[in-house]
């Protein structure tokens, strides 16, 4: 009887087991989803799938990150503008930060951080998503050439960007239009009249 007992013992040990494999799995598949939604957005689809809510806060700390490379503000002061606290900023924008020996932060020249702009193309402004200050910057100096040459018809700022393009988060090039005809066309439209390229402001 012993011996059947003892038997008797070992499936249920073996269900035991396999219960405890999958709670750790449900707990894996949890942990996982629960960093996904943490996580920084690194594609336009990803930053879709976003709450609004966050997708407010993400542009505060892209602003935040801006202001600070481009007027040497601090962190507490740039912050305080945007309506976020520092910590969030620190929190999300972690990768375009460098903290400093006195503990105090400051942007670096550049970051991968994603962003949603608008671009020209032939049928008018496109909302994009790009990796990166560096393709922002590039758009920014296209945008200003592209608004004094609507206002003045001064085009020859326009012709340093006659084969360069803007690479998406998905690695597709788009073009910088240099085509006056096109340009002008869409500028009688109104359709480049706005005062961020930005898809969303902060």
């Amino acid at each position: 009887m012993e011996t059947k007992n003892h038997k008797r013992k070992k499936p249920e040990k073996a269900d035991a087991r396999e219960v405890s494999k999958k709670q750790k799995a449900k707990l894996a598949m949890r942990k996982k989803r629960s960093k996904a939604k943490l996580a920084a957005p690194r594609t336009e689809a990803e930053y879709s799938a976003k709450p609004e809510r966050f997708k407010d806060t993400w542009d505060r700390v892209l602003g935040v990150v801006s202001k600070m490379r481009r007027e040497k503000v601090s962190l507490t002061q740039a912050s305080r503008n945007a309506g976020i606290s520092p910590r969030t900023v620190t929190r999300w924008g972690k990768a375009a930060l460098q903290k400093q020996m006195n503990g105090k932060y400051v942007a670096k020249k550049s970051d991968n951080l994603l962003r949603l702009v608008m671009i020209p193309t032939p049928d008018g402004p496109r909302d994009i998503a790009v990796k990166g200050s560096k393709q922002v910057t590039l758009l920014a100096e296209y945008w200003n050439s592209l608004h004094r040459y609507l206002q003045t018809g001064d085009s020859s700022s326009l012709k340093k960007f006659q084969g360069k393009h803007i690479r998406d988060a998905n690695g597709v090039d788009i073009p910088l239009s240099v085509d006056l005809s096109a340009l002008n066309r869409l500028g009688s439209a109104g359709v480049l009249s706005f005062e961020s390229l930005y898809a969303r402001t902060t």
